[in-house]
């Protein structure tokens, strides 16, 4: 990927960390960022459809090179639900989800290793000049994944315990029933419930972030001259590599953490 020879290094930065917005009503908050958005749903069903190839055509013998692979991810996201999750059948939906919250969040990842100006500049010739490819990069989304799983949470929680064992639970643990506890117990369990979105949306948003901004770094020092490709270019994919490990344990940690909050929302205080 090469830099604009048009564009200083930070009108360069600047230009490939600007959305493609739609502005709903007087713009400001509620401002919809069109690419992250759109690649995402694209990428869900990507995956989706890739698992479900692949399920149609399995076989109950000699299983595939894709087959055998899809089988050990299933394997792998079921073993990490087994030792979280005890409330129930977990194949009913939480391992489903898990698996689904894992390979979409890997898909979303791993467009940080698609050249930006690969995909940029042919956009530009249709009219789209800004266009981020990796939906978690963008706060919104990773925020919009942990508010899915914070609704979810509640869902669990209120099943479990009733509607209004839920509300006793707000109001009366962990430090007790005496209603002179009660404003305490309350605003400890509301910095919990607020503290969770947050924690898990900005853990991965802030990875992936930095993880695009030394991507634009390094590959447009690479367009500095011979110096600058050669080293630009090591760098880039030592980068790349190691990337790699960051794309999988952001992806790792953000579905164990929903299913850790999924089983939490059955525990009885």
């Amino acid at each position: 990927m090469a830099a604009g020879t048009e564009l200083t290094p930070s009108e360069y930065i600047q230009h490939h960390l600007t959305f493609f917005e739609k502005p709903i009503g007087d713009g400001g908050f509620w401002t919809i960022n069109i690419d992250s958005v759109i690649t995402a749903a694209l990428l869900g069903v990507i995956g989706l459809g890739f698992l479900w190839w692949v399920v149609r055509s399995a076989t109950s013998g000699v299983p595939g090179k894709r087959q055998a692979f899809v089988e050990l991810l299933i394997e792998f996201i079921d073993d990490q639900v087994k030792g979280v999750f005890h409330h129930g059948d977990r194949n009913r939906f939480v391992a489903p989800a898990a698996l689904t919250v894992f390979v979409w969040v890997v898909l979303m990842n791993a467009m940080d290793f698609l050249p930006i100006d690969i995909i940029t500049k042919p956009l530009g010739w249709i009219g789209l000049h800004e266009w981020r490819p990796v939906p978690t990069a963008d706060v919104n989304t990773t925020f919009a994944l942990s508010l899915s799983v914070w609704l979810l949470m509640i869902g669990f929680a209120i099943s479990a315990k009733g509607f209004f064992g839920w509300i006793h639970e707000l109001f009366c643990a962990p430090f007790g029933k005496n209603p002179l506890l009660w404003p305490a117990n309350f605003l400890f369990n509301l910095v919990e419930y607020i503290s969770k979105p947050l924690s898990h949306s900005l853990r991965l948003f802030g990875n992936m972030y930095a993880g695009e901004i030394l991507f634009l770094l390094l590959w447009m020092w690479a367009a500095t001259g011979l110096a600058g490709t050669i080293f630009g270019s090591i760098l880039g994919l030592g980068w790349a590599i190691f990337h790699i490990l960051i794309v999988l344990l952001q992806a790792y940690i953000f579905m164990m953490l929903t299913v850790v909050y999924v089983a939490m929302a059955h525990e009885h205080h």
